[in-house]
């Protein structure tokens, strides 16, 4: 069986995609004993946990489809730039190929994982613990911290705050078009657009998909780690308080301004509010990942977000 059959076999049913993943982990020298634990959560990545025949435990990423593959190179290139410029941990990966991504797993667990079969979440840290909300803060102020100039040299992209904002205009215009869109939502979607109060007048390093389940935590409940670095870039620093939204609530997201301020995080007036309407802009961002993809689920799906009957 060739590497390209052996790829799809891996992206297929779990009942036969262990034994791929398992061949292709072999073809690099990655020697997997025992079963893989499948996960199937993300969206451009199939993700297995295993162990090697010296019982290290081993993370394999298998890319959902052909297009994953230049992102598995930006992602390369910004956890190489990151290892030295951060204090938690980033992944070291040591297997980079267009079908296959390993590395050693990191000790900590997640702050929230999901069932690979029900997708029930648990969560791993005490959400009303500050310990996680202050170290999560320092570790957004130390990465916001990095040097523009230094991120855009190592290759990762940049956006100045016009850009983001424009960026985000052209997306919400080709999602209309394409999957169409509920005209209340577009008229809140371009009041925020147009709302020059709203946005911030710098941007920084964000890793750009930032929730609970890609931070690490300790027994403390404080943040070693963060992972799935895919969606880094020089953009719009609210982006990284969106996921925070979600997992902790209006209360919760309050609290990780006001620690990321006292940590040396720079704020602006309107950016409790402009985090609040970046969430609600997602139904637009995933409309746009279906369309890249082409899958009629997700094609669906967005069109269920976006109000589109």
């Amino acid at each position: 069986m060739d590497v390209s059959t052996r790829l799809a076999a891996a992206r297929g049913p779990h009942a036969t995609a262990s034994a791929a993943i398992i061949a292709l982990a072999r073809e690099r020298g990655l020697c997997i004993v025992g079963e893989l634990t499948i996960d199937d959560v993300g969206l451009d990545f199939r993700v297995a946990t295993a162990r090697d025949d010296e019982g290290k435990s081993w993370i394999l990423r298998i890319p959902r489809r052909e297009d994953v593959g230049g992102k598995i190179v930006k992602e390369a290139r910004t956890l190489a730039f990151l290892s030295k410029r951060l204090s938690v941990a980033v992944p070291d990966w040591q297997i980079v190929t267009n079908e296959l991504v390993a590395y050693p797993r990191l000790d900590d667990s997640t702050a929230l994982s999901f069932d690979p079969e029900t997708h029930e979440v648990t969560w791993h840290v005490d959400r009303s613990s500050p310990a996680y909300t202050e170290s999560l803060a320092t570790a957004l102020v130390e990465l916001h911290g990095i040097a523009v100039e230094e991120a855009k040299a190592a290759g990762l992209s940049c956006s100045t705050p016009e850009q983001a904002r424009s960026a985000a205009a052209e997306s919400l215009d080709a999602v209309k078009r394409e999957l169409g869109l509920d005209p209340a939502l577009e008229r809140t979607f371009r009041a925020w657009l147009d709302d020059d109060s709203s946005w911030p007048e710098r941007s920084t390093l964000v890793h750009g998909d930032l929730y609970a389940g890609h931070t690490l935590v300790g027994t403390s409940g404080r943040v070693t780690g963060i992972i799935d670095w895919t969606e880094a870039e020089v953009s719009d620093p609210s982006i990284d308080f969106t996921g925070h939204l979600l997992g902790f609530g209006a209360d919760g997201l309050e609290a990780l301004i006001a620690e990321y301020s006292r940590a040396g995080g720079h704020t602006w007036p309107s950016m409790e509010r402009h985090v609040h309407s970046r969430s609600a802009f997602s139904p637009v961002r995933y409309g746009l990942f279906a369309l890249a993809t082409g899958d009629p689920v997700h094609l669906e799906a967005a069109r269920a977000q976006l109000g589109v009957s």
